[in-house]
């Protein structure tokens, strides 16, 4: 039987299909691979589960009807920048692997962002808002585009895409991805995502060259704008991958803390818990290695590791189940909390309670740094929009004191107080106290150490005082007045924290805007 030739509208709609591929700009294309880079599609094609992804508008062009032809804006302009559909992502690794999934795209005018572009992004994110679906966001681009000619628009200030995805805080987990050149329009989606990845290379800022230049600011070379090491210090990237590959990688798995449990998992070896404190109350040690020795093995992902040293802030999991992580750090001014840590402290917190993970909180801190330089960063604020993130944490909590637990700095990590966490302990190390215990000897006894003439004996006099004051605010010691609920070993942690945040009815995600 002989075939029937193909329909001519079929024919059409097939050939238009190949227009939105990467090889329908081969010259861009080329450039793109010889540059080392993945094109947008190819990103997405490496994140989604295959067959699963649902394209929305792909067959919309630049609105540039008015100064060129229909087949040239079909080449050029196809999506008018933009790729955006429905996928599933980390499909068998998770509960929830339902994602939407966006991205700006470099091979079509650069990137930048035009007004088909903006209506298709805000359908797209109509969509989201509707069904509940965690995003992924690939930025780069230029920013606006002003060679769009059609339609009455003068400015195009009435546009919605902004405020529409501002919307989505607290309402659906946003990872954004930072490759290349991120300015202006894109920047702006970037940082406000809840997770933000560059790569190495990449330039980020709220204005690209033309508009430094335009402003009278001097004439700045793309890579110079924004580097990503400027924006590691600041705050704004929270994590860093070498390339695209890894870019992607790091997305879906950042995204995958928000999906639900993890069927597979191995558990640390616990018992390597028992060394991280060293027995010397006065060496300091790598907080990382506790949260090691607690977290499912490769589940921990630290955030913003260059902002706010003082603190560290990861997202991990125990068992499968994830759940968010705050720690002083005493590698940094002995885990004091400066205004910048409690900042991504506080954040952290916000984030967890906005999508439903609960908080593990490590504490070792003398307290609150102080001093007038500690003063000019707007400490006193700052430091108490972290007493505000935890008492208005709604998921459950759990902290572990290490070591040091002093003053404000111990209450604030845990959310307010010792008996706001759903369990607060302490391993043998702990030591607590309204200040340290070197700084109140000095403050509470001045005068009788004064008296004393002899260097050696006054000194010995001051450790006395000082071990007399540490055997009343040693853990074990403490607990007799029910301050904090336990002492454990530290090999138990792991199990302590599961049965406490695991045994209680499901953690119900605030949901709040942060």
């Amino acid at each position: 039987m002989a075939r029937t030739p193909p329909r001519a509208d079929l024919t059409e709609l097939r050939r238009r299909k190949a227009l939105l591929r990467d090889d329908a700009r081969p010259e861009k294309l080329a450039r793109r691979h010889e540059a080392g880079r993945l094109t947008a599609r190819e990103c997405l094609e490496r994140l989604v589960e295959p067959g699963t992804f649902v394209e929305y508008a792909g067959h919309v062009i630049a609105a540039q009807r008015a100064r060129r032809e229909l087949d040239d804006l079909l080449v050029a302009t196809a999506g008018d920048g933009v790729v955006a559909g429905l996928a599933d992502v980390n499909a068998g690794t998770v509960e929830r692997p339902a994602a939407a999934v966006l991205s700006y795209d470099y091979l079509v005018l650069a990137g930048t962002q035009g007004m088909a572009g903006h209506l298709k992004t805000d359908r797209m994110l109509d969509v989201i808002e509707r069904t509940r679906r965690p995003v992924v966001f690939f930025a780069e681009g230029g920013g606006g585009r002003p060679g769009d000619t059609d339609g009455a628009k003068v400015a195009g200030l009435d546009l919605m895409t902004f405020r529409s995805f501002a919307r989505l805080s607290g309402a659906v987990p946003r990872v954004g991805v930072a490759a290349g050149y991120c300015f202006a329009g894109n920047a702006a989606l970037f940082g406000m995502c809840d997770i933000t990845i560059a790569t190495t290379g990449s330039s980020i800022g709220m204005g690209g060259p033309a508009m430094i230049e335009g402003g009278g600011l001097g004439v700045v070379a793309p890579d110079d704008v924004g580097p990503v090491e400027v924006h590691l210090a600041g705050g704004v990237v929270d994590v860093v991958a070498d390339d695209d590959e890894q870019a992607v990688t790091l997305a879906a798995r950042s995204l995958s803390y928000f999906q639900g449990r993890s069927g597979t998992w191995t558990a640390p070896d616990t018992e390597a818990l028992r060394e991280v404190v060293p027995e010397n109350r006065r060496r300091a040690y790598d907080v990382r290695g506790a949260l090691r020795g607690i977290a499912d093995e490769g589940s921990v992902l630290e955030l913003r590791p260059r902002y706010g040293r003082g603190m560290v802030t990861a997202l991990a999991r125990i068992e499968g189940r994830p759940l968010g992580v705050i720690a002083n750090n005493p590698m940094h001014l002995a885990g004091a909390i400066t205004s910048e840590a409690a900042d991504k402290a506080a954040r952290l917190l916000r984030l967890c309670d906005a999508y439903g993970l609960p908080v593990l909180s490590l504490c070792d801190t003398p307290g609150i740094m102080v001093g007038t330089e500690a003063e000019k960063t707007g400490l006193v604020r700052r430091a108490a929009g972290l007493f505000t993130a935890g008492a208005t944490l709604t998921v459950p909590m759990v902290t572990i004191v290490l070591r040091k637990g002093y003053g404000l700095g111990a209450m604030a990590m845990a959310g307010g107080g010792f008996h706001v966490p759903l369990v607060t302990a302490a391993w043998p190390t702990g030591e607590f106290g309204g200040m340290n215990l070197e700084g109140a000897v000095r403050l509470s006894m001045r005068r009788e150490l004064d008296a004393i003439a002899d260097p050696g004996e006054r000194e010995a006099a001051f450790e006395r005082a000082v071990a007399r004051s540490y055997e009343r605010g040693k853990a074990l010691s403490v607990a007799t007045y029910g301050e904090i609920d336990d002492v454990i070993d530290p090999a138990d942690t792991r199990a302590l924290v599961a049965a406490t945040l695991w045994a209680g009815p499901p953690i119900v995600a605030s949901g709040r805007p942060f």
